[in-house]
């Protein structure tokens, strides 16, 4: 890409974000996420493994800004590390899919016949099932450890790359540079890999960015029903299955927090999706 190319590029992207408010509060918010799971670990107050008894259950205060839980460990640490294993588990099942799933759906997309056949209808047999209730199986027949939980979130993941890339390929793969390129003595793969595939990856990012939402949720909820992370690890699904019994009692804080850093985090990712649509597909910028 040339000096120019990339200056008009980004001439786009700052119109795009600087024009909606939005995308600037997507971009903002998902740069504090990235920066509290960074550094979060060497800027908490307390250790967020800690119990104090004497502490159990505390409001928000000067000394514990969430509040402690029923072990008297602080919450605000507790939710701030949490944000890096929630994100590590998300992105990494969602590259994972990304990157099986758009191969697979290119290769079938590309040659099409009896290998297209029966790859579609095993994808459509696979997104019969409910997609969480799948995930749950999954991580309860391979045992419930981070690993376990990111391959059960990238194979529920694997038939929206299938299905996107298949599409995109088959449109593709009759045009003229495609021709060009078999005129020129390119074989099938290189076509595959050095023409097709590259020119799928603004969809596919699309894409990826909106799973990246879905992810956290589906590792909170997992972790939510006993099936994901296991306690007493600094997680939000494990936080809020842990502090819904206090709700009825009054001690909303519990739940309250790491809610909220969850419901934010899906927010932003979901942002952040509609905003890099408008900077990559030319059909949506004004």
């Amino acid at each position: 890409m040339t000096a120019i190319a990339i200056r008009e590029r980004m001439q786009v992207v700052r119109h795009v974000v600087l024009g909606n408010p939005l995308n600037v509060v997507a971009f903002g918010l998902f740069l504090l996420i990235l920066l509290v799971a960074i550094l979060a670990p060497s800027l908490v107050p307390h250790d967020p493994l800690k119990t104090n008894p004497a502490h159990a259950l505390q409001g928000p205060s000067a000394a514990f800004w969430f509040g402690t839980d029923q072990l008297g460990r602080d919450i605000f640490a507790r939710v701030m590390v949490a944000t890096r294993l929630d994100l590590m588990i998300a992105f990494g099942a969602v590259i994972l899919s990304c990157l099986v799933g758009s191969l697979i759906g290119a290769m079938i997309g590309y040659w099409g016949g009896f290998l297209d056949g029966t790859v579609s209808r095993m994808v459509d047999v696979l997104m019969a099932f409910p997609l969480f209730v799948l995930a749950m199986a999954m991580v309860a027949a391979l045992g419930n450890t981070v690993a376990n939980v990111v391959y059960a979130t990238a194979v529920v993941n694997l038939p929206f790359y299938i299905r996107l890339a298949r599409n995109e390929i088959r449109v593709r793969r009759g045009l003229g540079y495609v021709e060009a390129a078999r005129v020129g003595g390119s074989g099938d793969w290189r076509i595959l890999t050095r023409f097709l595939i590259p020119n799928m990856a603004a969809p596919l990012v699309i894409q990826a960015s909106v799973n990246l939402g879905w992810a956290v949720l589906n590792a909170a909820g997992l972790s939510f029903l006993g099936l994901g992370v296991r306690a007493p690890t600094p997680e939000w699904g494990i936080m809020v299955a842990e502090g819904a019994r206090f709700i009825a009692s009054g001690q909303w804080w519990v739940v309250l927090f790491p809610g909220l850093a969850l419901m934010i985090t899906v927010f932003a990712f979901n942002l952040m999706g509609d905003a890099l649509r408008d900077i990559l597909d030319p059909r949506m910028r004004t």
